[in-house]
């Protein structure tokens, strides 16, 4: 029987997504084993884990040797595990006998990067890395409203907007639910708050985009796409994310709420409607071939596109690991096809010759 190995960070990670993926494993004629990176052995490459039990209902805590096929949901932060696991993670990437579902994309900037020269290069919002706070107030100065970014972020995590206005300095941001918003007297106040933040970490600099509803709501249409069993990309499906009134996100876990896409396009002009379905339709069919060209093989993208009050259509991020709360809130009758995905492409890659795809794809691995 085939064994379909789950890496996370640590065992209480994404349990309800991974039980559901455990009970239809059987009828596949699969296992699941569940693992994480740190406790793998490199000398027999045996690791604890827990391998799922139908009959019980249960995982079970057991040894086995890593498997073959990896669907990585790891996680990363800025803590000491995080730090411990990623080499490790690097280092199973590069081997010849274990197969991922996706290798992960890089971080915001190189991503960046390597879409500005391609086909969908229109729809990437201006971004530059910054790392000194002189070019934060260049770009303040010239432009009034930016937002900041970290290279790393994930879920909405650390974004800042910051307003120039004539004598003040406005910065908003969200956290734990709430939007917190603070007013700089003057540019040596921000200076001193920019300073420490930047030693914190690696941020990008976006101009911002006005990308809220009629009730001054951000919102966003979350789009997912994966391979099938013959190894073919398709959308799984789509929805719209709206965060609270006056903030700058519209991610879950920031506080937002999600409704039905076809329900809200249909609310639109019908001809900004078309003109959002075709923009859409030719971003999804570029990016999935368009990424595995610049990287390496990837299993699922979470997509999320923003459309600005002029009009204007943004790809805002790209996610390799991408959740499903979206689809499941919008589109209840995908739930059957978002649990067996994975387990079907599992499949077919342990039934794949998976040397063409190694060598083919020989790029620098990433996270």
């Amino acid at each position: 029987m085939l064994t379909f190995g789950i890496m996370t960070l640590n065992m209480e990670s994404e349990n309800a997504y991974i039980n559901e993926l455990a009970n239809r494993a059987e009828l596949l004629g699969m296992e699941v084993f569940r693992f994480i990176p740190s406790d793998i052995n490199p000398h027999d490459l045996h690791v604890k884990g827990r391998r799922f039990d139908s009959k019980s209902n249960s995982w079970v805590p057991c040894q086995a040797s890593v498997p073959t096929i990896i669907y990585d949901r790891c996680f990363y932060g800025e803590d000491e595990h995080s730090k411990l696991c990623l080499p490790i993670v690097t280092w199973l990437k590069s081997r010849n006998d274990i197969t991922f579902l996706g290798y992960g994309l890089p971080n915001k900037f190189e991503l960046y990067q390597a879409l500005k020269t391609t086909a969908l290069s229109s729809y990437l919002p201006s971004t530059q890395a910054v790392s000194d706070v002189e070019s934060v107030l260049k770009e303040l100065t010239l432009k009034k409203k930016i937002i900041l970014k970290p290279i790393n972020g994930s879920q909405g995590y650390g974004i800042y907007y910051l307003k120039k206005n004539e004598k003040t300095i406005h910065v908003k941001t969200e956290k734990q639910k709430r939007i917190i918003s603070r007013i700089f007297p003057n540019e040596a106040r921000l200076i001193q708050w920019l300073t420490l933040l930047l030693k914190q970490r690696h941020y990008l600099l976006q101009p911002y985009l006005e990308l809220s509803n009629k009730e001054h709501k951000p919102f966003d249409i979350r789009i997912l796409l994966q391979k099938n069993e013959l190894g073919t990309w398709g959308e799984q499906g789509r929805g719209i994310r709206i965060g609270t009134t006056g903030g700058i996100l519209s991610n879950l876990a920031a506080g937002g709420s999600v409704i039905n896409f076809k329900e809200w396009l249909v609310s639109l002009p019908p001809a900004k409607a078309e003109y959002i379905r075709q923009e859409l339709t030719y971003i999804l069919n570029c990016l999935p071939t368009t990424l595995e060209s610049a990287f390496m093989p990837l299993f699922e993208i979470g997509v999320d596109i923003g459309v600005a009050k002029d009009g204007s259509i943004w790809i805002l991020d790209i996610n390799s690991k991408p959740g499903r709360k979206v689809l499941l809130s919008t589109n209840p009758e995908l739930q059957e096809s978002l649990y067996t995905k994975p387990l079907l492409y599992g499949k077919y890659l342990s039934e794949t010759d998976q040397t063409e795809r190694k060598v083919y794809y020989e790029k620098t691995l990433s996270h």
